[in-house]
This record gives C-alpha cells, sequence and structure tokens, in this order.
C-alpha cells in the first residue's frame, strides 16, 4: 500500500510523514520485523504518531510492501522512483527495497555537499567534533536497533554485530573527533635566505565514499569520520546490499547538530550511482573499499579528473605457522582469523602455511577446531558464523571448494562433508561451514584469489627462505599473521613487511595504518594516514 493506494495527497504532512519515517526498524526480541495492524489503522485514520527514529513501521500482510529506504541529501529523505530488492540472507527472501539512484540523485546530492562546505570547513575542529562525538552518543544509545538490522542486512551473527559492528562504528566517530585536535604541522628554517617555511592543511572538498558490504556500519563511518572531521563533506554510497544501518545513522544526524548537506547518502548500484560519483568533475577525492577489478574502473574513470584515490581492495592473506610456535595459541588465532565474519573480512586468512614437522598435528587439530565453530541462525546467541551475504556468492564460495578438488585437492570439513542443522524457516538461507582444504598447490585459484567466504587452505613449507617467497607469492597481499621464530619484530624477514600475530587477534582500529600490498591497494587510511588523504597541504613562506 502507498500513499495514493491510501487516499493521501502527495504534498499532505501524512505523506511527508511516511516518506521520511515509513518502514522504519525495531528490535522485537530476536528479530526484526514489521508491524502491519498499526500502519495500516493510521492509514486509514489519516493520522499518524508522533516520529521517532526508530519506530516501527512495518511489512503488509499481502507481502507487497517491504522496509523502504529513502536517499539522505541536503539534511532531508528523498524518495526515489526506482528501487533494488535487497535479500535477508538467513531466509533468502526480499525485505527491503533500496533506491536504484543514477545521475539525477548523485548530481543533487553533489551540489548540496558544495553548498554545505564553506561553512563547515569554517568551522574549528573543535566544534566539528562536538557533533561526532554526539553522533557516537547516538549510535551508542541505539545499539541493539543497529546490531539487530546489521544482521539481518547483512547475514552475520547478532554477536557479532553488537560486540564488533556497531561499537566500532561509534568509536571512529569518538577517534576521528579527537585525533583532528592533535595533528601537527611542519615548519622549516631558511636562515640563509631570511625566510621561514610552514605547513597547513585544509580540508578537499566533496569527499567520494564507496564502501563495502561485509562490515556496513563499521567501514562506512571508518570513511565518513575522518572525511567530516577535516572539514570536507561528503556523499556515500553504501553497497546497495547492505543499507539499512546507513540509512538508520541518517535518521540520528539531524540530532547530533549535523547541518544539512555535510553527510549525504545516495543508495543505488556501483555501474549506476557509483559510477555517476567517481565521475563527477565536483568531487576531488575517492575513498573505495571492494574488490579489485571494481578499483580498476574507478581508476579508469576518475582519472580525466586526476583524482585523489585511496582503495582498499582484496587480500589473499597469509599465516605462517613455524615449529617452535604455541599450536594452542596459533590453532585458536588461526581459526577465528580464517572464519571470523563468514570469512568475509578483508584481512581473513586465507592461507596457512606450517612447516612440515608440525603440520600433521596442525592439520588435525585447525580442522577438529573449525568443526567446533557452529554455523546456524544469526539471531542465535550459540551461533558463531552466520550466513553468507548472497545467493550468488555462496555459489562463487562453492566453486572454489570444487576448483580445489579437481584441482586434486582434500576437504577436511565444511562443504561437501559437514551438513548444517538449521531450522525449516532457514534453510533457503546462504550458509556456509567452515571449510578446510590442503593437498592444494600455491598456483591453484584456490591460493591466489581472494574467496572471501569460510573458506582456508593448510600447507606444509620446509623453511624460512621458501615460505616468505611463498608467502609473497599471491597478487593481492593483505594482512600476514606469524608465529614461532619467524614472527620476530614487525618489518622483520620473517613478516616480509606484514604484521605480527597481535595484528589479527583484533580487527585494527583506526589507529593503525590500513592497506596491502601489490593489487590490494593503494594509499593508506587510518589516523594520520585518512588525515592526510582527506586535507591538501599548502606551503607558506614568510620572509624575516
Amino acid at each position: 500500500m502507498d500513499c495514493r493506494e491510501a487516499g493521501l495527497d502527495a504534498s499532505s504532512s501524512a505523506h511527508r510523514l511516511i516518506c521520511k519515517s515509513q518502514h522504519a526498524i525495531l528490535n522485537s526480541g530476536s528479530r526484526l520485523h514489521l508491524l502491519r495492524r498499526s500502519f495500516a489503522f493510521c492509514v486509514a485514520r489519516k493520522t499518524f504518531p508522533q516520529e521517532n527514529p526508530f519506530a516501527v513501521m512495518p511489512k503488509m500482510a499481502d507481502n507487497r510492501t517491504h522496509l523502504i529506504l529513502e536517499n539522505y541529501i541536503g539534511g532531508k529523505f528523498v524518495p526515489c522512483s526506482r528501487f533494488i530488492d535487497s535479500y535477508d540472507p538467513s531466509t533468502g527472501e526480499v525485505y527491503c527495497r533500496v533506491p536504484d539512484s543514477d545521475k539525477e540523485e548523485v548530481e543533487a546530492a553533489v551540489k548540496a555537499a558544495q553548498e554545505a562546505f564553506p561553512e563547515w570547513a569554517s568551522r574549528s575542529p573543535a566544534e566539528r567534533a562536538k557533533v561526532l562525538h554526539k553522533l557516537a552518543d547516538l549510535i551508542d544509545a541505539h545499539l541493539e536497533e543497529f546490531a539487530q538490522a546489521e544482521s539481518k542486512d547483512q547475514g552475520k551473527t547478532v554477536t557479532f554485530a553488537r560486540t564488533v559492528d556497531i561499537p566500532r562504528s561509534a568509536y571512529n566517530f569518538r577517534f576521528f573527533a579527537s585525533s583532528v585536535l592533535h595533528h601537527t604541522t611542519d615548519c622549516s628554517q631558511m636562515d640563509h635566505m631570511g625566510c621561514v617555511n610552514y605547513t597547513v592543511r585544509s580540508p578537499v572538498g566533496v569527499a567520494g565514499l564507496i564502501s563495502p558490504w561485509n562490515l556496513p556500519l563499521y567501514l562506512l563511518t571508518w570513511k565518513i569520520a575522518p572525511a567530516i572531521a577535516a572539514g570536507n563533506t561528503v556523499v556515500a554510497k553504501p553497497s546497495e546490499m547492505t543499507s539499512v544501518t546507513a540509512w538508520m545513522m541518517c535518521k540520528l544526524l539531524e540530532e547530533a547538530g549535523m547541518p544539512p548537506g555535510v553527510v549525504n547518502i545516495v543508495f543505488g548500484t556501483g555501474p549506476r550511482a557509483g559510477d555517476a560519483l567517481v565521475s563527477h568533475p565536483e568531487v576531488p577525492l575517492i575513498s573505495f573499499t571492494g574488490s579489485t577489478a571494481t578499483a580498476r574502473v574507478i581508476t579508469e574513470h576518475s582519472a580525466p579528473y586526476c583524482k585523489k584515490l585511496s582503495l582498499e581492495l582484496g587480500g589473499k592473506n597469509p599465516a605462517v605457522v613455524f615449529q617452535d610456535a604455541d599450536l594452542e595459541e596459533c590453532i585458536a588465532t588461526t581459526v577465528r582469523s580464517s572464519f571470523s565474519n563468514q570469512g568475509e573480512i578483508c584481512l581473513c586468512t586465507s592461507r596457512i602455511f606450517v612447516e612440515r614437522s608440525i603440520y600433521p598435528e596442525f592439520l588435525q587439530r585447525f580442522v577438529e577446531a573449525a568443526r567446533q565453530l557452529k554455523t546456524g541462525v544469526p539471531t542465535d546467541t550459540g551461533s558463531n558464523n552466520g550466513a553468507l551475504i548472497s545467493k550468488e556468492h555462496l555459489e562463487k564460495v562453492r566453486g572454489y571448494v570444487k576448483l580445489a578438488l579437481a584441482e586434486g585437492g582434500k576437504v577436511h570439513c565444511g562443504e561437501g562433508v559437514d551438513a548444517l542443522d538449521l531450522p525449516e524457516r532457514y534453510r533457503s538461507g546462504y550458509f556456509m561451514a567452515p571449510t578446510v582444504i590442503s593437498g592444494v598447490t600455491d598456483d591453484s585459484r584456490c591460493m591466489q584469489e581472494e574467496i572471501f567466504g569460510p573458506v582456508t587452505c593448510v600447507v606444509p613449507f620446509d623453511g624460512e627462505a621458501e615460505v616468505v617467497r611463498r608467502a609473497n607469492g599471491a597478487r593481492p597481499v593483505g594482512h600476514r599473521l606469524v608465529a614461532g621464530r619467524g614472527a620476530g619484530p614487525p618489518g622483520g624477514p620473517g613478516t616480509a613487511g606484514g604484521p605480527g600475530l597481535d595484528q589479527l587477534l583484533a580487527h585494527p582500529g583506526p589507529e593503525p595504518a590500513v592497506r596491502g600490498m601489490k593489487c590490494s591497494g593503494i594509499g593508506r587510511e587510518g589516523a594520520r594516514d585518512s588525515y592526510h588523504f582527506f586535507t591538501e597541504v599548502k606551503t607558506i613562506t614568510v620572509k624575516h
């Protein structure tokens, strides 16, 4: 039922209220749902309750109406005439409709961001920080609603969303609100010329931000927070598969004190909304997290405008286990680094190199530990992993397992070996158990290409020089995990420039610089690196 079916005029206050708040999200016990009766009653009476950012406006009995998202442009929710179906990965059912934005919507968002830029950039860092802190507080206040929504939209467990995604999202705003107050600039004396040079950093303008579907709000705020803290305004495009928490965050911006146009969210696909943003001549910088293939397109389409790019891309992350390593710690760590968030994290371990003398024992114990992880209903507190993002992605990940078998590999657990025990309602969901493969060569596609799912390969090695060469043998090399004598100080010969064991014990926060090597990205983000990316340096010379 839409407003016309309910007999509401498009210009009425009732229509505007529906467009602004209809179908919002509420947690009810263990799942999100839509209140059919109250909405139908309000429509029939043409009376509406007081607006609440997370009030419920739910699914109609005839299943024609789902959660409807709107773009957020210039401080207002703006409806779109085209939509994309968004699925609940745990059931395989459509539950949400996301705007299918194009050049027109992107143009409006860029214009709003341009208009807001001068006033926002003129504010002091402390004034901007106050708004970011308030937004972080509001996200924390609605943590459970956000966690339930992120789980339903992405397929991850509510526990993971509640303990990682949403707290880190709030922390991103707090961290960059604080760090922007403490950056220093450079100064150099040239006494022989009677002058002093010093630098200042200024915001660039409108930042185009494109975030992925695996850690939706977490990685969106990882980009928004440093961009606006530095004084830029933004046009952001979340993944069309996981847009709900970005839309929910928009409902908090006004209360946080964010001026209209500073943050604009345009939903849609990469080929339409994403390309329009990347190709827009008035968007001087692009921050993108996603696949290497998409990054190549972004690079090509932004090249005519010489845009500043930050590209965080896929990784084929190795772990190296030497014979003197603490196996109990290594197995617990590598199981977590391989399968957290269903393996859908860019720094998940997907190649494990084990020194040959301990290889049989490690493999046996690793498979046993992987089997202990429960893949199940995301709202079940006993589930370690939930569902993969989509049916297409599930088939892609399964395809790599079939490929490994065809290449002579052996599957020890998971796909094709261990059956999943799921309630009937969830049997059409996109679930896959943690899968361990051995017997593949280094040139196998399973060892060279990012799988981005709960699949890891375990192979033996015979010496440090050999394993460093092999670990660095994949084109996209991201984060490394080293245990045993090769660990040493980060950047030593064993790590070949990657982080050590502690790096993978928890997903890195905004403090360290993050990015991979080779085809795994260009530039760095995090703390000082983000500040430098979202600002331009100017050198000023003073004659004395």
